[in-house]
């Protein structure tokens, strides 16, 4: 059986939502960063990196986004939450799904971890004051660029959708007005009615 290892607000609802929608077997563990029980001995042995979500396998540990939601879509085929037999249209979900990781998250984390990158803290104030811009400007390209409709990759949900889902998230709080964005606004909508997508925000809540 698969176990996730998540926290409540972290990018792990995506893998989260992506498990559920394929109907996998699987046992999710909720960690309080709050105790900071990622930076445990237990936890660290699972996962080194002291980050979220992790997913225990039959084969070992993954960890990073991008990864598990691939797996999750080639482990559960029935579930169709990828084109995988479409080499050039899993990697446009590939694609998507690296830069959602690469650049929107790390934008959206330089609001609370500025530690990572500098050591100043005046530094610190001043990534902050950024996120809005950056965070803006991530949206904005997906909005116009990436999001096809009505779904990420067009007709068809795939794991790009869980993980837009989950980021689009973060916009009010990094003080993006999602009014701005419309598509992503309405792909919002879209994801909330899913039961997939109710069952797992209610089993975080």
């Amino acid at each position: 059986m698969l176990k996730l290892y998540y926290a409540p607000g972290t990018c792990a609802l995506a893998s989260h939502i992506a498990l559920q929608e394929a109907g996998a077997t699987y046992t999710a563990e909720r960690l309080d960063f709050k105790s900071n029980q990622q930076n445990s001995p237990e936890y660290l042995a699972i996962n080194p990196k002291g980050r979220v979500p992790s997913l225990v396998t039959d084969r070992g540990i993954l960890t990073e986004t991008p990864a598990m939601l691939a797996f999750v879509a080639q482990s559960f085929p029935q579930a169709k939450l990828a084109p995988l037999d479409d080499a050039f249209a899993f990697a446009q979900v590939q694609a998507f799904n690296s830069y959602l990781c690469s650049t929107v998250h790390v934008a959206h984390a330089h609001k609370g971890r500025g530690y990572r990158w500098a050591s100043d803290e005046a530094s610190f104030a001043d990534m902050k004051r950024k996120v809005p811009e950056t965070m803006a400007a991530c949206f904005s390209l997906i909005e116009r660029n990436m999001l096809k409709g009505p779904w990420v990759m067009g007709e068809t949900y795939t794991i790009c959708d869980p993980y837009l889902f989950t980021l689009s998230g973060w916009l009010e709080g990094d003080s993006v007005d999602i009014a701005t964005l419309p598509k992503v606004a309405d792909h919002r909508k879209r994801m909330a009615e899913r039961p997939a997508v109710k069952k797992v925000l209610a089993d975080e809540s």
